[in-house]
């Protein structure tokens, strides 16, 4: 198969993007914006009230990030006039049949003009409700499936899905596909509808019970978690995310699908420029937490290696597989990540950040530079319970014995670092799975790929994705942890 010239399949295409505010969808939309600006036209779904808050949200929340600073640089006074005439914000919502969709001559004008549907659209908290997470990462992924085979011209729909559906799972693990109800853990077998229906009995129930929201948001947290080890998977994301793969995989009838799966993201690598990042992404929150002095220990597995790619090669592998599939290649799952061909792992990581804060310690709120210590490794779960009961459970209980004596005179104080404790305590517990993950993915589909486009396609250089090209060392001190501290601390 030959891939030919990717700037050449894009020009002229027209490309509807869901969770168009997320953190990769921007990453692609800058980009093809900025290496093919004779795409036809972007539909971007934001949820949104109406037309007026869609461009609102498109405005603020998306070409007015510095991520677009080049395209600015470009095009000066004519980006209004260029992104208006390539990007049409859509309000609507995937959690609904028809995208949420209300504008019917907007719709019947989307089915026939779209030619490739990207889902980036996502809740990726791992302890999300599940009432949220099951409308957004799995009947989504259904609506937005259903969605696509309405349109006329449709050449492709990519989901972006997580390399982490694989749970807990250990070893090589392979670029497959989950069928129907298949669980991880006893003989039971997953059936959506009645997860569905259970969701929608459990919210019933509480409020019958006239429990505050704030108490049902907690219940259908600790459902959703309940439900998702039940079947072995760690949180709701993930089982979310594994069961609407599995949508996907049973109806998409002759639709050329693709799944693709990162590792966890992070920064960009090169384009279009160097550490750009959003938001707190999985690793990143122990490297703030680090580097404002508040995190004095990291968990680690002997065995754990850290599965990390920039965000940028992920939108170049998503454009490339993509024209792929339209093209009739026959690999529909993707494994985006560097465990395999070039790992990177926590020890390193450690050294990396202790590095990076001792020469450019934090500033805080009063100015002050914030000094950082080595830190300790924790090799397992026991340890980290241990130092946790030494460093902080105990003191804490004696300020409680102490607060009594005086009559809850330090009842604040207590209150306060006794919910910090506890969340430390909840954080430890849901991101356990990954600091002792044991898994390497494998990436052959994503290496066959990559010979192809080197072999066949005219523009490698543009739409590299090659974990090999990736020095951990330099691009975590020089281009990581600097875009943290721009852009998040």
């Amino acid at each position: 198969m030959e891939l030919g010239s990717i700037l050449q399949f894009l020009e002229n295409k027209t490309i509807l993007v869901t969770g168009a505010t997320g953190y990769l969808a921007k990453i692609f939309v800058e980009k093809i914006l900025r290496v093919q600006p004779n795409v036809k036209r972007f539909y971007l779904l934001l949820r949104a009230a109406d037309a007026k808050s869609a461009t609102e949200r498109l405005r603020d929340e998306v070409i007015g990030k510095d991520l677009f600073r080049v395209l600015r640089e470009k095009h000066g006074a004519s980006l209004h006039s260029f992104i208006s005439e390539k990007v049409t914000p859509v309000p609507g919502d995937i959690s609904y049949e028809d995208l949420g969709v209300k504008d019917s001559s907007l719709k019947d004008e989307m089915w026939r003009e779209i030619d490739v549907v990207l889902n980036f659209a996502a809740t990726t908290n791992f302890d999300e409700r599940y009432d949220v997470a099951l409308g957004i990462n799995t009947l989504g992924a259904l609506h937005v499936l259903n969605f696509a085979k309405k349109c006329v011209k449709i050449k492709t729909l990519v989901h972006v899905s997580t390399a982490y559906v694989c749970g807990e799972d250990a070893g090589l693990i392979l670029e497959q596909p989950y069928h129907m109800g298949m669980a991880k853990r006893g003989d039971e077998k997953i059936d959506i509808n009645f997860e569905k229906k259970m969701v929608q009995e459990k919210i019933n129930e509480l409020k019958l019970q006239d429990v505050p929201e704030k108490e049902i948001t907690s219940a259908m947290k600790d459902f959703g978690i309940e439900r998702a080890r039940l079947f072995g998977w760690p949180n709701t994301y993930v089982f979310t995310k594994a069961m609407g793969e599995m949508l996907l995989v049973n109806f998409k009838d002759s639709l050329p699908l693709l799944i693709i799966r990162p590792t966890m993201v992070a920064s960009t690598y090169k384009e279009p420029f160097p550490g750009w990042i959003e938001g707190v992404r999985t690793i990143d929150s122990v490297i703030v937490g680090y580097g404002k002095g508040r995190v004095t220990c990291f968990i680690s597995g002997p065995r754990s290696t850290l599965d990390v790619i920039p965000a940028d090669m992920v939108v170049n592998a998503i454009i490339v597989a993509m024209v792929a599939r339209a093209k009739q290649h026959s690999e529909i799952i993707y494994h985006l990540g560097s465990s395999f061909r070039n790992p990177v792992n926590i020890s390193n990581l450690h050294d990396f950040i202790f590095r990076y804060f001792s020469e450019h310690p934090w500033i805080n709120k009063e100015g002050e530079s914030v000094k950082i210590g080595k830190g300790i490794v924790l090799s397992s779960m026991s340890k980290f319970y241990t130092y946790m009961a030494i460093r902080f459970l105990l003191p804490l209980k004696a300020l409680q014995l102490f607060n009594i004596l005086l009559f809850k005179k330090y009842q604040d104080v207590y209150t306060v670092l006794d919910r910090r404790v506890k969340l430390v305590m909840r954080l430890a517990d849901l991101y356990k799975p990954y600091v002792f993950f044991e898994g390497i993915f494998d990436d052959l589909n994503s290496e066959k790929l990559r010979i192809i486009s080197k072999e066949t396609c005219q523009e490698t250089d543009i739409f590299d994705f090659d974990p090999m090209n990736i020095d951990w060392e330099d691009y975590m001190i020089n281009v990581h942890i600097p875009g943290l501290v721009k852009y998040v601390m």
